[in-house]
This record gives C-alpha cells, structure tokens and sequence, in this order.
C-alpha cells in the first residue's frame, strides 16, 4: 500500500520544546475536532490512510502529529522516562491541541495512544473517544512480545523497514522498548485515572492482540463515568485500523455521527 510522502522538516512545530510533525486534514478550512494519537512505534504515516478516511466520512478536519522521537518529528536522543505518557497527556497534548486550535476535541488513540488520550481526558474536557487495542496496565503476555520484539530488531531487517517512516529507527526502537521493559515499568498502571473519564468512548479490540488482552477494555469499559460502546473484531492483532481497516473504519465512523446526532454526546 502506498504511504504519503514524508513532511519537510521546514514546517516542524515547537512544542514543548521539541519540533513535532503536525499535520491537519480534512474537508474545509475549520479548526480540527479530532486528534489522532499513535501507538509506541508509529508515526503519522503508519495511521496509513485511517484518518483521511474517517475525516472525510464524517466531515471533520483532524489533527495528525508524529511525537518526539517518532516519524519526522525530532530524534530523541535520552532515555525516555517511566512516567513519559503522563507528560504527553497533561504537558504535550495541550500544547499540540491548542497550537492547532482544536477546542473540544475528539481524541482517537492507538496503544500507547489510547493510553495517552484516557490519561488527558481524566483531566481536560475532550468530546469524545475512540480507543484502538488500549491499555491501561501492563500484562505478562504484552511485555514477552516486547521481548521478542526486541530480538527481531536486532536479528532482521526490521530497522531498514522502519527507516521509510522514522528519521532514526533505531533511536525509536530503543526509547520504545527500553521503557516498556524497565523494572520499573512493570507496575505501571493508571486505572486510577478513569473514574474522571466522562466522556462517551469506543473501545476497538482485536481479538488476537499479542500486547493485550480483553482484561483491558473491560478495566476501562468497568471505570470510566462516561457511556462505553465496544467493538471486538475477530482475525485482528494490535493494529485495527490496519488488520481490519474497514470494520475499524466503520466502527469509528458510526460512532462519531453517532455523537453528532445527539448533540455531541452530551
């Protein structure tokens, strides 16, 4: 499948004292209402084409944006922190939101994305959400695939692959893996977070996720205030959005013009 283009480094945005990519698509010229939040290893290209097509389904403009460390935004070069999803919920995505003006948004989050998205909710107003393979505690069976994970970076080729879609894979690799596999990583969960939840969110779960399992959405579906729809699709690992893109596609948009049908869900 063909990936877009990368973005000149030229229109890189400060924030939070890093250049990030941040891309807005859409229909019109509006300010965005959703924000799309990638997983540990992604970037704006490795959305593919999910939120292109879920703007143009549902009339949106949507904010894109490669983290620090990931895709074209700025190589981070020191170990990332255990608490680092709690700095890109309450310190980053505030900035990205307002530097794209982005009132009232929608967040849609992918793994650690998703993570990252319950954690702002629990405490700046969001629209709504949807959520793709989230997590909210690690489990055994997620950080053995890491492992794994790990020793194929190091035995294939997967650095060259990942090189069409970060500026330094290796860089990415490590801050990604050394976290998640940092003794101190292993008690990380932030349950306590979703009671402040109140927003309306959608849980997209494939059944074959190697990173996590139902006890997942159903910690989030049991503890966050606002109303919970789900959709597990079966044949699907980690990545919904691409193991099964038109169901996930589908999920989502029916959710969203859902909200708008009811007033935005509130």
């Amino acid at each position: 499948m063909r990936t877009p283009e990368p973005r000149p480094t030229s229109d890189l945005l400060p924030i939070d004292g890093h250049r990030l990519d941040i891309r807005v698509i859409g229909p019109g010229d509006s300010a965005p209402s959703l924000v799309f939040l990638h997983e540990g290893l992604g970037s704006i290209e490795l959305w593919r084409f999910f939120p292109s097509q879920v703007a143009a389904a549902t009339a949106h403009r949507a904010a894109v944006y490669s983290r620090y460390g990931h895709g074209w935004s700025d190589v981070q070069r020191e170990r990332r922190p255990v608490d680092f999803m709690d700095h890109e919920a309450f310190v980053v995505l505030p900035e990205v939101i307002e530097a794209v003006g982005a009132t009232d948004p929608i967040l849609i989050g992918h793994s650690d994305g998703a993570s990252i998205a319950l954690l702002h909710a629990s405490r700046h107003p969001v629209q709504a959400m949807v959520l793709l393979a989230p997590h909210v505690f690690t489990e055994p069976g997620g950080l053995g695939e890491i492992h794994r994970a790990r020793a194929r970076f190091e035995s294939t080729d997967l650095a060259e692959r990942m090189a069409k879609y970060h500026r330094d894979p290796v860089a990415t690799f490590e801050a990604w893996s050394d976290v998640w596999l940092d003794p101190a990583f292993e008690s990380w969960n932030i349950e306590s977070a979703l009671p402040q939840v109140t927003c309306p969110v959608l849980l997209i779960q494939g059944e074959d996720d190697e990173y996590g399992t139902m006890a997942q959405v159903d910690a989030i579906a049991r503890q966050v205030k606002g109303a919970v729809a789900r959709t597990v699709l079966p044949n699907c690992h980690h990545s919904p959005h691409l193991d099964r893109g038109r169901a996930t596609t589908e999920a989502t948009v029916e959710f969203l013009r859902g909200m708008a049908g009811s007033d935005g869900g509130r």
